[in-house]
């Protein structure tokens, strides 16, 4: 049964149209004959989208706002709300039909409900929309690359390192936690059974034997002979002992049965034992190296303090204090896991000796991960100042921080200072440890387990290698700006704090798995720092980038959502007025500058805010925007490429230097900074694919165009525009009959207005139809749903002609279209 409703091809199958959705006793929507825009939006079945019908592209449930725009036009970000979670999972019970189940479309997550997915409107059985082959273009390194654009003055640049201020602002608020933070998957740690850990040979490597005292080699061998693990310095006379004090069997406060030693390090050794007074639980014992060390023994006594106030789920528990003999013991959580280091030789193990870092993406969840244990810790007044991977265990899928040797308070400035060089910031031996400084021994740690980082206790004990001698920097630039922030040589220039780092690098994280899937995103991560972008290329670009979000923690952000004045000019003269002059008060001046196009007082506002905090990137991101506004594209790309580094998360300050080095005639490097934020976030994905298909039609790649064409979803305001330029294109290719057909199927799934439909149709109809006359006997291709015959298309092309002579602006018009009409007619030509 066909459908019934005014123009839908469609036909009524399990009670509904398979095109329109709607039911066959559904009150026909009235036909509307616009002279120019979008035509009625069908309405929806309750339960399935208006987008369901059975094809491999979903259509929309809306018709687009622009009926015949070609690829330079650049259709609104904004999508058509998503079904809630409840929604898409109420599909349970009595409501799944035969084929019930989870929708295959690769990156859906609804269920099939009536034969149809609640979600992305497909059938079972519809082909699965193919990734993009050309969405990821051409890898930076073909030509420049956004680290080698300029950048703008800021933070310790800009007023020196030693000028005794400190930035002012935090760019992060919100906590999250679980390995792969729901974006990635990390296999689980095995399990390890305890006993199994337990060294046979309990011995301190040569290597590492240095006298308590004065700090000179001991306990080395000679001419093939062992070293001494027990004796004195031949230096200063102190005496050394490298064994362990506890046997195996020795009872400990008459409490802890000893199974012996699990490990050795720079502070003690650890045991591991059972506690017989509590279920015969494993526990660890932790105690001095050497009793003669006076800074170890300092402090274990700190470690106990410190550990005795810490209670988090990411970091190892404190159980008790005890002593033995002439030593203390910290008794603590046994971790059954294994620590990041042992994993690192695991796989160097498996790999033939060779070095086999973690995935990017491995190295970013577990630092993801166990940064919130930072946090607790420097909201508690407290400084790690040894992380390493040694010191980070995963257990089954959770992490823990381990060994917190080195721990003080952040105003302890007399107690000795722990630390692993490699890991270490440069100031910590003049300034002393800070939140800073424990940011810059995560970024470390990062790069060492992405990659194989020769030097790093050594010739870049306090550097990062050049991209050059470094791949995984030049694959990954994001994950590079990341870890270089981390890792800045003025501890005022990294992240401020530990939430600051884990939101970047959870925007980082998606990134890097968004790359790797070499598909359009899916999913959309709403930044607490920049709302989306709305299109680009249009004349006022400064209003369509991504706009600031309002800081909560700013004193005035209240004050100024009171202001409701309409002239800006009156506006102006009360922010002059503020009762406080803070960051948000001059960024919304800078705008509202922009806004009356006064650049020169835009910028005057932007000196004010870099001179009251010059590590505040929000005034250079405005410097970028006044350049936009200027049209000065090569101006743009230095302030845009600043804040980058500074967010090296954020898909904005990547998609606004994309657009300047579009303008400014760098277009291999815009699309590959396109190309990151189409496969990274829903909301980034229709601006940038028509971005992209902007410079690969420019540059003659057609099938890049389609692929780029073919990234905006259904559930987009741009893919009416999409399917359309989709269309022309083939039109305008000239291509044979299966390039027609597929023109055909774009026409229809973009819902257009019925003028420009049936336009559509004639020239896909006048072009196909000669072909088909040239091909009699050739094998034939299926165009809209029926063989591409004469006998076909002559009907066809007859009604789209009647159509637009419905609509004709004149007689003369209507004359010359029905007179077409007339001679395409099967016995007009017998």
């Amino acid at each position: 049964m066909k459908c019934q409703q005014p123009g839908c091809p469609g036909t009524i199958v399990d009670g509904y149209c398979d095109y329109c959705g709607m039911p066959p006793t559904a009150t026909p929507t009235p036909v509307v004959a616009p002279a120019a825009g979008p035509g009625p939006a069908p309405r929806s079945r309750a339960g399935r989208s208006a987008a369901a019908a059975p094809t491999s592209a979903p259509r929309p449930s809306r018709a687009s706002a622009s009926a015949s725009a070609g690829v330079s036009a650049s259709p609104g970000v904004s999508a058509s709300p998503r079904p809630s979670a409840a929604s898409r999972n109420s599909a349970s019970g009595t409501g799944l039909g035969k084929r019930g189940g989870p929708c295959p479309q690769p990156g859906c997550s609804g269920t099939i409900v009536d034969g149809y997915c609640n979600y992305c409107g497909n059938p079972p059985d519809a082909k699965p929309r193919a990734a993009a082959p050309e969405l990821l273009g051409t890898p930076l390194s073909t030509t420049a690359t956004a680290s080698e654009l300029g950048t703008v003055l800021m933070g310790s640049s800009l007023v020196g390192p030693d000028s005794g201020l400190t930035p002012v602002r935090s760019d992060a608020h919100r906590p999250r936690t679980r390995i792969g933070a729901g974006i990635t998957s990390v296999p689980p740690a095995p399990s390890v059974d305890p006993a199994s850990a337990v060294m046979s040979n309990p011995v301190v490597p040569e290597e590492r034997r240095f006298c308590p005292s004065c700090g000179e080699p001991v306990g080395r061998g000679r001419a093939g002979e062992p070293g001494e693990v027990e004796g004195a310095c031949a230096t200063c006379g102190k005496p050394f002992d490298f064994r362990p004090a506890i046997k195996p069997g020795e009872l400990v406060s008459k409490q802890y049965e000893v199974a012996g030693a699990l490990a050795y390090g720079g502070m003690g050794w650890i045991y591991l034992a059972r506690d017989r007074n509590v279920s015969d639980r494993w526990v660890v014992l932790k105690g001095l190296l050497n009793s003669g060390d006076e800074d170890a023994a300092t402090s274990a006594k700190q470690e106990r303090e410190f550990l005795a106030a810490v209670e988090h789920p990411l970091i190892v528990e404190i159980y008790n204090f005890v002593q033995h003999g002439d030593a203390r013991y910290i008794v603590m959580e046994y971790v059954p896991g294994r620590s990041i280091t042992q994993l690192l030789k695991q796989r160097r193990q498996a790999n033939n000796g060779t070095y086999d870092p973690l995935p990017v993406d491995w190295t970013l969840a577990y630092a993801i991960e166990i940064l919130p244990a930072f946090t607790y810790l420097h909201d508690s007044g407290l400084l790690y100042c040894d992380f390493k991977p040694d010191n980070l265990m995963q257990v089954g899928d959770s992490v823990k921080l381990i060994d917190l040797g080195a721990v003080r308070r952040q105003d302890d400035a007399d107690s000795p200072i722990f630390g692993t060089n490699g890991y270490q910031a440069p100031e910590v031996a003049e300034l002393g440890p800070s939140v800073a400084g424990d940011i810059y021994t995560i970024g470390r740690a990062m790069v060492v387990m992405a990659a194989e980082f020769r030097g790093y206790q050594g010739e870049y004990v306090d550097s990062l290698p050049p991209i050059s001698k470094m791949p995984i920097f030049d694959q990954h630039d994001s994950f590079y700006r990341l870890v270089q922030r981390a890792c800045a040589p003025v501890r005022e220039d990294r992240f401020q704090s530990a939430e600051d780092l884990r939101v970047q690098a959870t925007g980082v994280l998606r990134e890097v798995v968004g790359r790797e899937s070499g598909g359009a995103a899916t999913g959309s991560q709403l930044s607490t720092l920049f709302s989306p972008p709305m299109t680009a290329g249009h004349a006022d670009e400064w209003r369509q980038l991504p706009h600031l979000l309002a800081d909560p923690s700013d004193p005035m952000t209240n004050w100024l959502a009171s202001i409701t004045l309409d002239d800006p000019r009156q506006k102006m003269a009360a922010l002059n007025r503020a009762p406080e002059r803070t960051a948000a008060v001059m960024l919304e001046q800078i705008e509202l500058a922009l806004a009356m196009s006064d650049r020169r007082t835009a910028s005057q506002v932007i000196r004010e805010l870099l001179k009251a905090d010059p590590w505040d990137w929000r005034a250079v991101w405005m410097q970028g925007l006044v350049a936009v506004q200027g049209r000065a594209w090569h101006e743009a790309q230095a302030p845009f490429n600043t804040v980058y580094g500074q967010v090296p998360g954020e898909l904005a300050p990547k998609f606004a230097l994309a657009v300047a080095c579009e303008r400014g005639e760098l277009p291999t490097l815009a699309e590959e900074l396109y190309a990151i934020c189409a496969s990274t976030d829903a909301g980034y994905v229709t601006p940038s694919a028509f971005a992209l298909a902007r410079l690969r039609q420019a540059r003659g790649d057609f099938e890049g165009t389609l692929a780029a064409l073919a990234l905006v979803p259904p559930t987009s305001r741009g893919y009416s525009d999409a399917r359309t330029a989709h269309a022309q294109l083939l039109l305008g290719r000239g291509g044979d009959l299966a390039d027609l057909a597929s023109a055909m199927e774009a026409v229809h799934a973009a819902r257009l207005d019925q003028v420009t439909t049936a336009r559509l149709e004639v020239e896909i109809l006048e072009a196909a139809l000669p072909q088909v006359l040239a091909q009699r006997g050739a094998p034939k291709v299926m165009l809209d749903g029926l063989p591409a015959t004469a006998r076909n298309l002559r009907p066809k092309l007859e009604k789209a002609y009647r159509d637009l002579a419905k609509w004709a602006r004149d007689d003369d018009e209507r004359n010359r279209l029905l007179s077409r009409a007339d001679s395409t007619r099967r016995w007009s030509l017998l």
